[in-house]
């Protein structure tokens, strides 16, 4: 735990009591604070109750008594409109911040120079965070990761000089961490989502552009004009930008050429890692994700040899292009992360002879944006409520059937798959959300993962 000393002896509010909200509560009171918390869910009151924090309806509080709002990252702050607590607090003249901006305050306190990698994007962000966390830990550094990839930041370790903390953060915890200011920022790539949570595209981008704004180095993915931009605004105004791309760079950074990653500098370009052959991995989206954490390693001094070691070795995620296991020459592939059209396209690319999985609860555009990679697809599986939608969007160019459950679209593709006699891919990418059948994509993703490994004559990897 990071107990936040620097809201010692003040007042605060808090609302919303789920993982990263308990532990930022327990966090505040560790460092001395007296955090009154709320949540619309009277068994997270409860159970914070039981941990010894203090809960009461916020709607009746003296909003005078408080220093600051704590918000947690899932709760509206502007759109599409602002949380009641969020409008209370405003009206009081208190700061609504989040649990990353408590990290940033207390490093800024204890440990000023202690080296930080955030990590943002719209798409590869889990994965960049773990394959750099990887490659440093390989490397024999101490490493604490977390953020919204799953450890809520203020249960790590807290920040020395000789700990490097890699932390994802969303746009909703950037919105929230005002004074950010990392070691080595990361963007990597910007495509439309979570448009509802923040009114425009403008605003989506502004938000994003916080996080490499005030960084030592930015590390910024170019391959999207929106993401070209901002590297251009930040070197403007004199950031050190290192620019990462799937195209040969002419300046500072490190570009994938095929699957070989290339560095840049000042003076030449050399080769420094392959990605031939490492399937979590695979991808040109991945060597994207891999030549941003490549330039983050250079940046703190891991030898090329070492950031080989920690490519070859880095197991990859769950849900996110994660091969489930083959039986014969039919690969399996769980992609269930793929939660929108830009996710799904990257999977698109990287397979031919795919019996494609998908649906849900539909973005906005659907399937639409993935016409071009239609001639790749042998059959398609359509789940949930998008199923009448999508099939509508395939019409007579792609082979489909409405499957309804992710039960029958397995034993379905898997069977078609395995009679094409030639290696396929069965590909659970759903390009949906998955709240009409699961609750989560992780659940979506485990139980494709329990079918997969339940048929007869299956090679399951990590099984």
């Amino acid at each position: 735990m990071i107990p936040v000393t620097t809201f010692a002896g003040r007042t605060v509010a808090l609302f919303g009591l789920g993982g990263s909200g308990l532990a930022t509560a327990l966090a505040l009171k560790e460092g001395g604070a007296h955090v009154i918390a709320c949540d619309d869910n009277p068994a997270k009151m409860a159970e914070a109750n039981a941990k010894g924090i203090e809960t009461a309806d916020l709607r009746k509080a003296d909003w005078s008594r408080f220093s600051s709002l704590i918000l947690s990252p899932g709760v509206p702050l502007t759109h599409p409109e602002p949380h009641w607590s969020a409008t209370l607090a405003r009206q009081a003249g208190v700061e609504i911040i989040g649990d990353i901006e408590l990290f940033c305050r207390e490093r800024a306190k204890i440990a000023p120079n202690a080296p930080f990698v955030a990590i943002t994007g719209t798409n590869g962000k889990s994965t960049t965070t773990a394959l750099i966390a990887h490659i440093l830990r390989e490397a024999g550094r101490d490493v604490q990761m977390g953020g919204n990839i799953g450890t809520a930041i203020l249960s790590l370790e807290p920040p020395s000089d000789s700990r490097i903390h890699v932390v994802e953060c969303s746009s909703f915890q950037i919105d929230l961490a005002p004074s950010l200011s990392a070691t080595i920022g990361v963007h990597l790539n910007l495509s439309p989502d979570h448009i509802d949570r923040h009114g425009t595209m403008a605003l989506y981008a502004a938000i994003k552009e916080r996080l490499v704004a005030k960084a030592g180095l930015a590390v910024i993915g170019v391959d999207d004009p929106t993401s070209r931009a901002i590297a251009d605004t930040c070197e403007g105004t004199g950031v050190n930008v290192a620019r990462v791309s799937v195209e040969p760079l002419s300046g500072k950074g490190v570009f994938a050429d095929g699957e070989t990653l290339v560095g840049v500098t000042d003076s030449d370009a050399a080769p420094i890692a392959n990605l031939s052959g490492i399937g979590s991995l695979r991808g040109a989206h991945n060597a994207q994700n891999a030549a941003a954490a490549v330039a983050v390693a250079l940046a703190l001094n891991v030898s090329p040899e070492q950031i080989r070691s920690g490519l070859q070795t880095f197991p990859g995620l769950p849900h996110r292009m994660e091969e489930v296991g083959r039986i014969g020459s039919t690969l399996f592939i769980n992609d269930s992360k793929a939660t929108n059209a830009d996710s799904t396209e990257k999977a698109l690319k990287s397979f031919d002879d795919i019996f494609w999985i998908l649906g849900g609860k539909a973005k906005e555009g659907g399937i639409e944006p993935l016409r071009a990679y239609f001639p790749r697809i042998r059959k398609a599986y359509l789940i949930g409520a998008a199923a009448d939608e999508f099939a509508g969007t395939l019409g007579s160019d792609v082979p489909h059937v409405q499957s309804g459950t992710l039960d029958k679209a397995v034993a379905q593709a898997a069977a078609d798959a395995q009679a094409l006699g030639s290696s396929a891919v069965v590909l659970l990418s759903p390009t949906c959300a998955s709240y009409d059948q699961f609750p989560n994509y992780e659940v979506r993703g485990n139980h494709f993962r329990d079918l997969v490994r339940a048929l007869p004559g299956i090679e399951a990897k990590g099984a």
